[in-house]
């Protein structure tokens, strides 16, 4: 059996330990009236308490018994100067504990190590049920006194405390009977166990490195002694990588603590402490993403606490008010398209040698870590076809799949699922569309990489307002284009925006809007006048707040990153600032007859069996509805059909238009129906 250095260490101050116990234990036998009572520990008798009024304490003198100490450390010098790492000397050289500290530590895992010690300390606990040694026990075997306020003082509050090397348990007794505990996360390192603690799990991992920024401002931040530094990201910017990068050029690995899992509380708290720990033990640079503003500041003190470095990542510019830390300040870049095009390139592999990488992936907004995931996922999605080639459907599948659920929480999603063939508009109204598709795919070539909107802090996003009667296609018009673009739809609902208290609704609307500049989708406000409409003439106090309402939307958009349509059936009414602050505005016409026709075609789709005697010229002629009519009218007529011969005919139209007819509060006239008047007439 080959030696373990650090084993044969460590055991060798356990056993320093033990002579002392065994000394102790002799010097209790020979004062104790009645060393073979089998009920000792369990009661206090009268002989008991008269023997420790009678005692005088003192401190035990280990120095005439140091023989063993100097032989142990001396081979651990040998040890060491052999290449043999020790994992005891590290700790203490990591966390700075004295010589005390160390023999603490000893006597706190002592039990851990070898179970009769659990005996041991029940003897002289006088009490057989606390198998651990308590504070008073440990500093009598350390050869300190309970009055000596510095060495009280590194039980209570010093390097083994602060850095959660060793708890003091039952915190509601006194100090001296309170028991040592050290954590099984030490106890399995200092045995040469490198895995976690499993508290961790979940919200501590090591990143992989991502060929993408440089880290070199905030390497030369940590080589110049700053232990504390905070990476200011951006949306298509990484601060997770450039602190890799950091990081590991400087000589530590990085492991990184996800602060959105931790929570916000007291747990929270205690896992940023855990991790601190975990770095320490590691030797390792800790990387905490992503501090928002509502972090708490007990949180970034917990992080502080580390002598470590550290590399904070958050979008939000640094508050120094919030924490006594002061880190730093690094601004990340962000990414070209170009470098994301590189990127995605590397992460597909082969299986994207059929893609034009460039233009399928522009429109997306993505981190460099975000990108590797969406190429994975994408990756993973191929497989399920034949030939295993990335689509771009699984592309897009990968890319929504990082969008977040803040926004699941403020507006419905809908999967688009209709097409540029499934509209029926006029040429100029489907070439606005079509620009607002080319205006969302190279936003970032346009805005970011060649800067056309410079200056005021404007945003990279594409806003556009669909004006027209209700039915003429303005919602499924953002459903194709969100298609198009591979993303998913958002229809915000306004009832969860208006609110009748001041300053609410500018809330609501700010969390939708943060939500969405993060998020990969398109978000559509419908029946956007109720909130995006004119501002009026002050004349009392509900005027001057509506007016503050819509000028906070107006600095609101300036500032967005994502691509939203207003969809109003009330152009007149929306706010000409608004207007000047659109990119696109979209007319939405009243269908002509031949468009209704075509409609009408396109509503029965491909699945219902249809009858010989459609006529769909003569319903395009006959009856102006707008398509939202025409296809209620086309399930209406699909439902009669269903009933009757399982076929649509001209009658079941017919009937239906007339139902809409009356849904809409308009008259029935013969004259529209025409030849098919009796059917409904008879009806």
């Amino acid at each position: 059996m080959i030696e373990d250095p650090n084993l044969t260490h460590l055991l060798g101050r356990l056993g320093v330990i033990e002579d002392r116990i065994r000394r102790l234990v002799a010097s209790r036998h020979a004062v104790d009236p009645q060393p073979d009572d089998p009920f000792r520990g369990l009661y206090l008798s009268d002989e008991l308490i008269d023997r420790l009024l009678g005692e005088a304490r003192g401190v035990p003198d280990w120095s005439d018994a140091s023989a063993r100490l100097a032989a142990c450390e001396q081979g651990a010098d040998l040890a060491e100067a052999a290449g043999h790492r020790l994992r005891l000397r590290e700790v203490a050289e990591t966390f700075g504990l004295n010589d005390l500290d160390v023999d603490l530590l000893v006597v706190g895992l002592a039990a851990d190590l070898d179970p009769r010690f659990e005996r041991f300390f029940g003897y002289l606990n006088d009490d057989v049920s606390r198998r651990r040694p308590s504070a008073a026990l440990a500093m009598e075997l350390c050869g300190v006194a309970l009055t000596s306020a510095g060495d009280r003082a590194r039980l209570v509050s010093g390097p083994l405390i602060t850095g959660s090397l060793l708890a003091l348990d039952d915190v509601d007794r006194p100090l001296p009977t309170r028991a040592l505990r050290v954590p099984d996360r030490i106890v399995g390192h200092l045995l040469g166990d490198d895995v976690g603690d499993r508290a961790l799990d979940g919200v501590l991992h090591e990143p992989a490195p991502i060929d993408w920024g440089d880290g070199g401002e905030v390497a030369r931040a940590l080589a110049a002694g700053i232990r504390s530094v905070y990476v200011r990201e951006h949306a298509t910017s990484s601060g997770r990588a450039i602190a890799s990068d950091a990081l590991r050029s400087v000589g530590l690995d990085p492991i990184e603590l996800d602060l959105a899992r931790i929570g916000t509380d007291d747990d929270g708290v205690q896992l940023a402490r855990l991790a601190v720990r975990e770095a320490r033990l590691r030797r390792a640079g800790l990387i905490a993403a992503t501090v928002t503003p509502e972090l708490p500041a007990s949180v970034l003190d917990a992080l502080d606490a580390s002598p470590q470095p550290t590399v904070l990542v958050g979008e939000a510019v640094w508050d120094p008010s919030r924490a006594t830390t002061h880190p730093a300040v690094v601004d990340a870049r962000a990414s070209t398209t170009a470098e994301r095009v590189e990127l995605w390139r590397r992460e597909l592999g082969p299986a994207g040698k059929r893609l034009d990488v460039a233009s399928t992936t522009a429109q997306f907004r993505l981190r460099p870590e975000q990108v590797r995931r969406a190429a994975r996922t994408a990756r993973t999605q191929a497989t399920l076809s034949h030939d295993g080639a990335v689509t771009v459907a699984d592309l897009a599948a990968g890319a929504r799949a990082e969008n977040g659920s803040a926004l699941d929480r403020l507006a419905r999603r809908v999967e688009p699922a209709v097409g540029w063939d499934d509209l029926v508009l006029p040429r100029s109204t489907l070439e606005a569309l079509r620009e607002i598709e080319l205006r969302a795919r190279y936003r970032e070539q346009v805005l970011g990489d060649w800067g056309m909107r410079p200056g005021g802090g404007r945003g990279h996003g594409v806003v556009a307002l669909f004006a027209g009667d209700s039915g003429t296609g303005k919602t499924m018009s953002a459903e194709v284009v969100a298609r198009e673009l591979g993303l998913d739809l958002y229809v915000v609902d306004l009832s969860t925006v208006v609110d009748k208290y001041i300053g609410e609704t500018e809330k609501n609307l700010d969390r939708i809007f943060t939500a969405a500049a993060g998020t990969n989708a398109v978000l559509l406000f419908d029946e956007a006048d109720a909130v995006f409409g004119k501002r009026s003439e002050v004349k009392d106090a509900h005027d001057r707040y509506a007016n503050v309402e819509s000028a906070y939307l107006l600095q609101r958009m300036e500032t967005f990153d994502g691509l939203a349509v207003l969809a109003t059936n009330l152009r007149a009414n929306i706010d000409e600032a608004f207007t000047r602050r659109l990119d696109v505005i979209v007319d939405f016409p009243m269908p002509d007859a031949t468009q209704r026709a075509a409609l009408w075609d396109r509503c029965l789709g491909g699945q219902v069996a249809r009858g010989a005697d459609l006529d769909f010229a003569f319903l395009g002629d006959s009856f102006e509805l707008a398509g939202g009519a025409i296809r209620s009218a086309a399930v209406t007529a699909a439902y009669l059909a269903a009933a009757d011969s399982g076929s649509v005919s001209m009658r079941h139209l017919v009937l239906a238009v007339e139902r809409e007819y009356r849904k809409l509060g308009r008259l029935v006239v013969e004259r529209e129906f025409g030849r098919y008047w009796p059917e409904v007439s008879v009806s």
